[in-house]
């Protein structure tokens, strides 16, 4: 069972980029979901969740600008982030409460993706 962001990239001020995160594996479901990031020198913060439900939050930096979404069919959670700007750089991470199936059940944990670099050139 693994989380694979991909989407990542160089893009100028204003520009737009789509991250996507794959679950892969015995799941079951996402449950919560949410992309994380985290900048040189600077703790990792949340960025955006969606719910089961598909409800969204985010975070007052990125509002309007970013949109969260999840596939649930294709087991993805996808992040739309438009009219980018310079400190929006950093390193982001998907972060998901799967359900797993095992062989005699399931589980539920919290699975994080390997980073993705955003780069926003001013």
């Amino acid at each position: 069972v693994q989380l694979q962001a991909s989407g990542g990239g160089l893009v100028q001020a204003g520009g737009s980029l789509r991250l996507s995160c794959v679950a892969s594996g015995r799941i079951v479901n996402i449950n919560d979901g949410g992309w994380y990031r985290q900048a040189p020198g600077k703790q990792r913060e949340l960025v955006a969740t969606i719910t089961s439900g598909g409800t969204p939050t985010y975070v007052d930096s990125v509002k309007g600008r970013f949109t969260i979404s999840r596939d649930n069919a294709k087991n993805t959670l996808d992040l739309q982030m438009n009219s980018l700007k310079p400190e929006d750089t950093a390193v982001y991470y998907c972060n998901a409460r799967l359900t797993v199936r095992l062989v005699w059940g399931t589980n539920v944990r919290d699975y994080w993706g390997q980073g993705t670099q955003v780069t926003v050139s001013s």
